[in-house]
């Protein structure tokens, strides 16, 4: 999508987050003017993308979205790496599959959800199909859970990146671009621009955009950085928990994103310690190298989400695109939110938003 082509010199992007980043980088480099507006600083502090594990698990979050979020995340497995070879710094991505696990107590829960996963895979077949395993093959996949568990399911494919290098891998790409400007601790809305018929606002602001898109609203999701020298994992896992499914997302240098909390509120106060003690005993269930880790952060941060937990585009009349809802699959999603907007900016319409089924909806200018 860089080389396109677009019939406007200059655009406002609002939100320095995953979409503004990705959005005001891929619009620089097709010759238009950006100027990027974020109303907090370059660490993206009050962006949801600095607070997320950034899992690439289509067929996994197929036991609980629907299967066009599915295709837009395969879409995504494929776009990533393009996406990051343009990159000036390196960001850390693999596509080891995903391990689920589960103790004996939530086998029933596992069975469900085994079966459901092999239903959503039949639904979309370019996926790779679950692989079931046994203690033996377990441990040949994941040695260092070797005679921890005595089951497990591995989906093959699937992926993970670290987010906040990539946050900052696109802010270095942005300050050495010529045509980007880059506008810190600066909250502008749609309202306080008047785009020409040459220039486009492209609205990235999340939770920022409530007051234009009130439909939008907070989910909270609460995640620990831990760094656990005694622990190596080849990929993400996922422990089936009773309440919601665990996750344990391993970076680079032992350092590992625990998360699985999605509350329905707006609430951006600290981690709650039911939540921390859930997040850190399902974790050391998984391995005991856990009870030696060191706890780097413990963050809470809310995604933005509409009624229908499916992401959107809509148009505020010719001038003005807004992007958001990418709710708690913002990472697995945003290449395919991002090349269709690029499609709509260039056409007004997107085929890629059409085959995705990504809703594109058009309003008078307000």
């Amino acid at each position: 999508m860089t080389d396109t082509t677009m019939d406007f010199d200059k655009a406002w992007v609002l939100g320095g987050g995953l979409m503004g980043r990705l959005m005001a980088l891929s619009l620089a480099r097709t010759g238009c003017a950006v100027e990027m507006h974020e109303a907090q600083g370059p660490d993206a502090q009050g962006a949801a993308a600095r607070v997320a594990a950034a899992m690439l698990a289509p067929l996994a979050e197929s036991a609980v979205a629907p299967l066009s979020v599915v295709r837009m995340g395969e879409y995504a497995l494929g776009r990533w790496p393009q996406l990051l070879a343009e990159l000036p710094a390196p960001v850390f991505f693999q596509q080891a599959g995903t391990l689920v696990v589960w103790h004996r107590q939530d086998a029933a829960d596992a069975g469900r959800l085994g079966r459901t996963l092999v239903h959503n895979q039949a639904q979309q077949p370019s996926l790779a199909a679950p692989q079931s395993l046994d203690a033996t093959a377990l441990a040949e996949a994941e040695p260092a859970l070797a005679g921890r568990f005595m089951q497990g399911l591995l989906l093959p494919g699937e992926g993970q990146l670290d987010n906040r290098q990539l946050l900052a891998a696109l802010q270095q790409a942005l300050e050495a671009h010529p045509r980007v400007t880059l506008h810190w601790h600066s909250a502008r809305s749609p309202q306080d621009l008047s785009p020409g018929p040459r220039e486009r606002v492209i609205d990235c602001r999340g939770l920022g955009a409530h007051a234009q898109w009130p439909a939008v609203r907070g989910v909270r999701g609460e995640v620990a950085r831990i760094h656990a020298p005694e622990v190596t994992l080849q990929r993400p896992t996922r422990l089936v928990h009773p309440r919601y499914p665990i996750y344990i997302a391993p970076k680079q240098d032992h350092l590992f994103v625990i998360g699985a909390t999605e509350i329905e509120s707006d609430d951006m106060s600290p981690p709650s310690v039911r939540s921390v003690l859930e997040l850190l005993s399902a974790a050391y269930t998984v391995h005991s190298g856990f009870a030696e880790a060191r706890i780097v952060e413990i963050a809470a941060q809310c995604r933005p989400t509409l009624p229908d937990n499916l992401p959107a585009l809509r148009w505020l009349g010719e001038r003005v695109l807004q992007i958001n809802g990418l709710y708690r699959h913002g990472f697995m999603i945003a290449p395919a939110m991002l090349d269709a907007a690029m499609q709509s900016l260039q056409h007004r319409e997107s085929p890629l938003a059409e085959r995705l089924q990504i809703g594109i909806e058009h309003l008078p200018a307000r």
